[in-house]
C-alpha cells in the first residue's frame, strides 16, 4: 500500500496530532479521517455521484478539510467560495459549477442563503455550521454514517475560481490523471503530485509544525495544507491573519513551515522595531511566498530579519511557473526565479514571437502538472493559448540567464501619452516611504494625456502624518527621485484601506472604475 498521503497516515498511526483549528480545538489524524469517511457517505446518501459539485461557503476549520477529504475520495468536485463575495456572485459561482450541495457558516449565513435561492439550491441540500435559518444543521449529514474507510474509493478534485479582475470569475476545471485507489491523497485533487511537496517535506513529520495563513479558498493555503496532512505533518490553521498573532503561532506552536503573501511581509515589517527584536522566529525552516509582487525592499528586509529561508514561487491556479531561493533572488533582486521543474517559460510579443532578453512580452509558460479549461469558457480558454503554452496576462522579461522579473498585469498597464506605465513599479517605490502602508497605481482619465497616472495610498496612522495636499507632494516628489517623471503619480488619492483580499491581490478593477465611470477607458 501506498505510504503517502492523509489515508495512510491515518492507518499507520490515528493517534498523532494532525491539527489544532482557529478555536484552539486540536484533532488526530484518525479523527479527521473518520470525520472525512462519514462526510463521504453522508454526501452519497443525498444522491450525489461522481462528477458532481460540493460548494463551501467556510472559513479555515476542520470541516472545510474533512469535506474537501469527502469530495477527494469519492469523485465528487469541491468548490470553496471567497466569502469576501456578494450575494450576486456566490450566486453565480453556485450556478457556474452545478453545485448539488452547499455548506456554509453561520457567520456567511445571510450572503450564503440569498446565493444559494438564487441559484435554486433546495433547503434538503443547504447546510451549515451553527444554527442557520433556511438551512439544516451540518451534524444531519453526518448523522448515524460510519466512520470506517469506504469501502470503494474515486479520486474527486477540487475547481477553484479565478479572481475575476477583468469580469465573470472563470473555474479551473483540470483534467488530472488517473490515481491508483490505494494512492488517492489530499494533493490529488489538486493536481499536484507527491513529489511537488519534496522541497518543503524535508522536516522530519515529527518536527514538521505548518501554519495556514491563508483563507484555503484559494490554491496556495488549500495546496499547502493538503500537502502538510499528507505528509503526516502537524497543522496549526488561522481564520483571521494579524503580524502580532502570527508571530505568537510561530513561538507557541514552533511552527517550520509557511506560506505568506507579500502584504504579510510589509504589515510585519510595520511593527515596532521592538516588537520584532523580540519575537522568536528560529523555528522558521522554509517560508514561501506568492500570489502577488514583493517590492525588492521588503523583501530584502524580510531576509535579513529571518535569514534566506524565503522561496518566492511565481504560479497561477492555471498551472505553475517558476521559483527563486533566497540566495539566487539577492543576486538578482526582483526576479521571480527560472522555471520550475518541468516548465516550459517563453515571452512572446503581440504576434507570437520570442522576445529578446530585457525586452517585456507576455508571459506564457507550458501547462505542466495537468491540461485545464476555464469551465463553460471555450473562448477564454483559447484566447490564453499558444499551442500547449498559456498565458493568464501577466507581463515580463528574461534577463540573459534565463530569470524572470515580471513587469505587470496587462490589463493593468497605463498608456499616459503613448507611453506604457507599469502601476507595480510605481507601487513599489511608495511602499518604501514610511508614511504608506498601501498602495494602488491605477489611469485616471486625461484629455490631454488619455490615461494619467494616480495613486491610492493608504496610510501608515503610527507615522503621524496627516494626509492632504502636502502629503501628496512629498509622495510624488518622492517618487521623481527614484523613477523616471513620466512613471510617477500626477495626482494623490488617500483611503482608509484598499480592501486587499487576503491572498494579497488587490481588486484593482473596482479602484480604477471608481475614476472611469461615465466614460469608456478605450485600450
Amino acid at each position: 500500500m501506498n505510504d503517502f498521503g492523509i489515508f495512510a497516515v491515518a492507518e499507520r498511526d490515528p493517534g498523532r496530532r494532525a491539527l489544532v483549528d482557529p478555536s484552539g480545538q486540536e484533532a488526530s489524524y484518525g479523527e479527521l479521517v473518520a470525520g472525512m469517511n462519514a462526510f463521504a457517505r453522508g454526501l452519497r446518501s443525498l444522491g450525489l455521484s461522481s462528477g458532481d459539485t460540493v460548494a463551501v461557503v467556510l472559513g479555515n476549520s476542520r470541516e472545510l478539510l474533512e469535506l474537501y477529504g469527502a469530495a477527494v475520495q469519492t469523485g465528487l468536485t469541491f468548490v470553496a467560495l471567497n466569502w469576501h463575495l456578494g450575494v450576486d456572485e456566490l450566486a453565480y459561482i453556485l450556478t457556474d459549477s452545478g453545485a448539488k450541495v452547499v455548506v456554509a457558516h453561520e457567520r456567511f449565513a445571510d450572503v450564503a442563503r440569498g446565493a444559494a435561492e438564487l441559484a435554486g439550491i433546495p433547503l434538503p441540500a443547504r447546510f451549515a455550521v451553527g444554527d442557520t435559518p433556511g438551512f439544516r444543521p451540518l451534524a444531519e449529514l453526518v448523522a448515524g454514517q460510519p466512520v470506517a474507510a469506504l469501502g470503494s474509493r474515486q479520486a474527486g478534485q477540487v475547481m477553484f475560481y479565478t479572481s475575476g479582475t477583468t469580469g465573470r470569475p472563470k473555474g479551473v476545471r483540470k483534467r488530472l490523471a488517473e490515481t491508483p485507489v490505494d494512492e488517492i491523497a489530499l494533493i490529488t485533487g489538486i493536481g499536484l503530485r507527491a513529489s511537488s511537496f519534496a522541497a518543503i517535506a524535508s522536516t522530519h513529520p515529527e518536527h514538521r509544525v505548518d501554519l495556514v495563513c491563508g483563507p484555503m479558498y484559494h490554491a496556495a493555503p488549500i495546496a499547502g495544507a493538503c500537502g502538510a496532512l499528507d505528509n503526516g505533518a502537524f497543522l496549526v490553521m488561522v481564520d483571521h491573519w494579524t503580524p502580532e498573532d502570527f508571530l505568537e503561532k510561530v513561538e507557541r506552536y514552533r511552527v517550520t513551515n509557511v506560506s505568506m503573501v507579500p502584504t504579510m511581509f510589509h504589515r510585519l515589517l510595520a511593527l515596532p522595531e521592538e516588537t520584532r527584536a523580540r519575537a522568536d522566529v528560529s523555528p522558521l525552516q522554509m517560508v514561501s511566498h506568492a500570489g502577488a509582487p514583493c517590492p525588492v525592499d521588503v523583501k530584502r528586509r524580510m531576509i535579513e530579519w529571518w535569514g534566506p529561508i524565503i522561496v518566492e514561487s511565481y504560479s497561477s491556479t492555471e498551472g505553475a511557473g517558476t521559483t527563486v531561493t533566497a540566495e539566487e533572488w539577492l543576486r538578482k533582486p526582483g526576479t521571480v526565479g527560472q522555471p520550475s521543474p518541468g516548465v516550459v517559460l517563453r515571452i512572446l510579443d503581440d504576434d507570437g514571437n520570442d522576445c529578446a532578453p530585457g525586452a517585456p512580452g507576455l508571459v506564457y509558460v507550458s501547462q505542466t502538472m495537468w491540461q485545464f479549461d476555464y469551465h463553460n469558457d471555450p473562448g477564454k480558454t483559447a484566447a490564453n493559448r499558444r499551442g500547449d503554452l498559456f498565458t493568464v496576462g501577466d507581463i515580463g522579461y528574461v534577463d540573459d540567464d534565463g530569470y524572470l522579473f515580471l513587469c505587470d498585469r496587462q490589463a493593468d498597464v497605463i498608456i499616459s501619452g503613448g507611453v506604457n506605465v507599469y502601476p507595480a513599479e510605481v507601487e513599489a517605490t511608495l511602499l518604501t516611504h514610511p508614511a504608506v502602508v498601501d498602495a494602488a497605481v491605477v489611469g485616471a482619465p486625461s484629455d490631454e494625456w488619455g490615461e494619467e497616472v494616480t495613486a491610492v495610498v493608504e496610510m501608515n496612522v503610527s507615522t503621524g502624518t496627516v494626509p492632504g495636499h502636502e502629503l501628496a507632494q512629498d509622495l510624488i516628489e518622492f517618487c521623481r527621485a527614484r523613477l523616471a517623471h513620466y512613471k510617477c503619480p500626477r495626482a494623490v488619492d488617500f483611503v482608509d484601506s484598499l480592501g486587499r483580499d487576503p491572498n494579497g491581490k488587490l481588486r484593482k478593477k473596482a479602484i480604477r472604475d471608481r475614476y472611469w465611470e461615465g466614460r469608456d477607458r478605450k485600450i
